[in-house]
């Protein structure tokens, strides 16, 4: 499937949710904030969250320092 991801095109295989996605990327422990399609998906809906091929995704996980 291809998804935009951070305004890039990639194509990932093997995921359908938001929860897969992060998996795939190993993201599933960052604290991060995921907007699909100009919406913020709340992180319980993660595993219920369908993708579909074309969908743009906006993933972003926070770093702490000083």
């Amino acid at each position: 499937m291809e998804l935009i991801v951070n305004g890039e095109a990639r194509e990932v295989s093997g995921v359908t949710t938001v929860a897969e996605l992060l998996a795939f990327y190993k993201l599933e422990q960052k604290i991060l904030v995921v907007e699909l399609n100009r919406s913020i998906v709340d992180r319980q809906a993660y595993e219920s969250t369908q993708l579909n091929t074309g969908d743009q995704l906006e993933i972003v996980h926070f770093v702490g320092g000083g």
